[in-house]
């Protein structure tokens, strides 16, 4: 089967920024409420440094799901 259209790293390059704004927006968000029991409240620097990190696995993950996705719809339309 020939591969068509972009490569995973294509498209987690490309929805990169947003993946990592996601996570440090959620890291913001946890860390507020995980305050309530005590636990200290992040400042935006360190939630933006934080989702920066772990956006970058939860991306790459998004972009192999994108690319399966694609996949089946190309061998869809060769049937």
């Amino acid at each position: 089967m020939n591969r068509q259209g972009w490569s995973t790293r294509r498209i987690a390059l490309v929805l990169y920024p947003f993946g990592a704004g996601a996570m440090g927006v959620n890291v913001f968000f946890a860390a507020l409420i995980l305050s309530w029991v005590g636990g200290p409240v992040l400042s935006t620097g360190w939630a933006i440094a934080i989702g920066c990190v772990i956006g970058l696995p939860a991306t790459w993950a998004f972009a192999r799901h994108i690319r399966h996705l694609m996949d089946v719809s190309d061998a869809q339309a060769a049937d």
